[in-house]
């Protein structure tokens, strides 16, 4: 059975689909110095950890990079004091099938 305050809507499920609605149209980004950079994951906790871990495995700590993103808009992740990260790959012609 659900937790009730959960289910009464107290950890902002309609405003935490907005958001999650608002992030998916985040997809890629131009740093600075120009370089395109596609998003692959988006969240927190253990799944971060390991999106994190393949993600240089993979790419090479050189083309990974993280961005702690504020959690308003995802109450049950504020409440919790849980932080939430994008990972982001450099785009090049070996990785444009992650993004």
């Amino acid at each position: 059975m659900p937790d009730k305050e959960y289910a009464e809507g107290s950890c902002g499920e309609e405003s935490g689909d907005q958001r999650l609605a608002e992030e998916d149209l985040v997809r890629e980004k131009i740093d600075a110095s120009g370089r395109r950079w596609g998003k692959v994951y988006f969240g927190g906790g253990p799944h971060f950890r390991n999106w994190l871990e393949q993600s240089r495995e993979l790419c090479g700590d050189a083309n990974v990079e993280v961005e702690e993103i504020e959690s308003k808009g995802l109450a049950c992740f504020d409440q919790a004091g849980e932080k939430m990260y994008r990972i982001w790959v450099r785009a090049s012609e070996h990785t444009q099938d992650l993004t």
